[in-house]
């Protein structure tokens, strides 16, 4: 029941351990994606910034087309806000999922070291609970 027992949960420990190595590798994802979107976001206010009108351009066709891009950078900026806010939700939730994961290999790992700890307990009352067995030595004739 014990062998039973332990192949048991050292196959549960294998799973979980996979499972925490695949939680570890969305969370860096994740984390990845959000710095990728921080990034984005922060050249796309750089652009913002670097169209913004001149008092030197007097032309109305510059203005225009300033106006324009502005227009069209500020929809991207904001979009990008949303693709930062969606990211920063998903590392969230990767973050708590790798702990999750964590959590439950610690509780295994504590279960097999218990089952450890009683295997050892039950060899010991085995050899305690043995009967005695006499040596015989012969003396050298």
């Amino acid at each position: 029941m014990a062998d039973a027992r332990g192949k048991t949960l050292a196959r549960i420990h294998r799973v979980r351990t996979l499972q925490l190595g695949l939680t570890r590798a969305d969370e860096a994802r994740a984390h990845d994606k959000f710095a990728n979107e921080q990034t984005l976001s922060g050249r796309i206010a750089l652009l913002a910034e670097a169209v913004a009108p001149v008092h030197e351009t007097l032309a109305a066709v510059s203005l225009g087309a300033s106006a324009h891009y502005r227009e069209r950078l500020h929809q991207s900026a904001t979009a990008a806000v949303e693709r930062v806010r969606a990211a920063e939700r998903h590392v969230e939730r990767a973050t708590e999922a790798t702990r999750a994961a964590k959590r439950d290999q610690s509780a295994v790992e504590k279960l097999l070291a218990r089952a450890d700890a009683d295997a050892v307990l039950k060899a010991i009352r085995e050899m305690e609970d043995a009967p005695a067995f006499r040596k015989v030595r012969h003396d050298p004739c």
